[in-house]
């Protein structure tokens, strides 16, 4: 005899595994999360900030 199948618990699993492989393809794709991508752009932001603050005036008119 052969077993019973519930076929919307079928058609849901089907769906899940289908998205999550989905989602393994996009993070392989796209790569960081989104923490990653903060912390990138406060420490670019953070060493534009040091050069500029290391950056020496120069007084215009004096050099002409």
């Amino acid at each position: 005899m052969s077993n019973v199948v519930n076929l919307n618990h079928f058609r849901k699993t089907k769906a899940r595994k289908e998205q999550k492989q989905r989602a393994e393809e996009n993070v392989a794709k796209h790569g960081r999360t989104k923490a990653e991508r903060q912390a990138e752009a406060e420490a670019a932001e953070r060493a534009t900030r040091l050069l500029e603050d290391h950056r020496r005036e120069t007084d215009e008119s004096a050099e002409e």
